[in-house]
C-alpha cells in the first residue's frame, strides 16, 4: 500500500470517528431524561458540539478524499464557514495531502505547518514535514544542517506523539491500531535514516533504517533499499549484497527499486573484490509502493 494511501485511510478513520462520536452525543442529548443526575448530564454534554451544517461540510470533505482539487475546495469551505471548527487540524492536513498529490510542495509545507500550529500533536503532519524537509535538502545547501536538524525534530516529535496517541476510531481493532502505529513509527525512523545519510553519518543511518525495516508491521521496499545503500556506502559490502539480493528477489518489489538494488549490489561486489568502489546511485528519498 502506498504510504500516501495509508495516511489518507488514517485521516478518514479519524474524521469518521469524530463524526460517529458527535452523532452518538447528539442522540444522547435528545434522549436524555430530565431526571438524569446532573453529573451524568455533564458527562453527556462534554466534548465539542457540531452543528448540522458543520457536520455536512466535514462529510463533504471526507467524500472528496482522493480528488485533490475537490478536497481543497471542501477544506476551505469548512475552514471559512466554521473558523472555530474542532476539525481544523484534520481539514488542514487533508488540504496538505491534496497539495502533495498535486506536486505543489510549497503549499504542502505551508498547510502541514498550519496543522501543527493548530495541533502540535498531529503526528501525520510531523511525519509529512520530516520527509518533505529531508527531500528538499541538498548536500551543498548553506543551511543544510539547519534543515536536517528541523527534519530530525519533526521525526522525533512524531515518534513521541504516535506512542501516546489514542485509537482514532472505535471501529479499528486494537491489532489494526497497533500495526498502524508500528508502520507510522517505521516511517519516522526512515526519515531519521534519510537525514543521517545526508550527513554521511552511515552508522546513524544504519541504526535508524534498521528500525524502519524491522519495526514496521508491513514490509516497505523503499526502506530496505535505503538500508542497503547505507551498508554499501559505509563499506559493509556483505550486508549490502545480501539485502540487495533479497530486495531483487521479492516479487512485490517495484521495478524501480529493484534497479536501484541491482546498482547497489554491483557497487558492493566491486568494492568487496578490491576494485575501486562504484558510486551506487542513492535511492530516491520517497518511493511510492504500488501493489500489483
Amino acid at each position: 500500500m502506498k504510504r500516501t494511501i495509508f495516511t489518507g485511510i488514517l485521516v478518514l478513520a479519524t474524521g469518521a470517528g469524530l463524526l460517529m462520536a458527535q452523532k452518538g452525543k447528539d442522540k444522547n442529548d435528545k434522549s436524555k431524561d430530565k431526571n438524569q443526575p446532573q453529573q451524568q448530564q455533564q458527562s453527556a454534554q462534554s466534548g465539542p458540539k457540531t452543528s448540522p451544517g458543520e457536520a455536512q461540510a466535514l462529510q463533504a470533505l471526507i467524500q472528496a478524499q482522493g480528488k485533490p482539487d475537490e478536497t481543497i475546495v471542501a477544506a476551505e469551505n469548512l475552514l471559512t464557514k466554521y473558523a472555530d471548527t474542532s476539525f481544523k487540524d484534520t481539514a488542514l492536513f487533508m488540504e496538505a495531502m491534496a497539495y502533495q498529490q498535486k506536486g505543489d510542495r510549497d503549499k504542502q509545507q505551508i498547510y502541514a505547518e498550519r496543522v501543527l500550529a493548530a495541533n502540535p500533536k498531529y503526528f501525520q503532519a510531523s511525519l509529512m514535514l520530516a520527509e518533505l524537509t529531508v527531500q528538499q535538502t541538498r548536500e551543498h545547501d548553506l543551511d543544510r544542517d539547519e534543515k536536517l536538524a528541523k527534519a530530525d525534530k519533526y521525526a522525533n516529535e512524531a515518534i513521541a506523539n504516535i506512542g501516546a496517541a489514542a485509537k482514532p476510531n472505535p471501529q479499528l481493532t486494537d491489532q489494526q491500531w497497533e500495526e498502524a502505529k508500528k508502520d507510522l513509527m517505521a516511517q519516522a525512523h526512515d526519515a531519521l535514516g534519510m537525514s543521517a545519510l545526508q550527513r554521511k553519518n552511515y552508522d546513524g543511518a544504519i541504526k535508524e533504517l534498521k528500525e524502519a525495516v524491522e519495526g514496521g508491521a508491513h514490509p516497505e521496499p523503499a526502506f530496505e533499499v535505503r538500508l542497503a545503500s547505507a551498508y554499501q556506502q559505509s563499506g559493509k559490502n556483505d550486508e549490502a549484497i545480501a539485502l540487495a539480493e533479497k530486495i531483487m528477489n521479492e516479487a512485490q518489489t517495484p521495478q524501480q527499486i529493484k534497479s536501484v538494488a541491482q546498482s547497489i549490489r554491483a557497487a558492493a561486489v566491486v568494492a568487496k573484490n578490491g576494485g575501486k568502489p562504484l558510486n551506487a546511485p542513492a535511492p530516491p528519498p520517497q518511493v511510492e509502493i504500488k501493489k500489483q
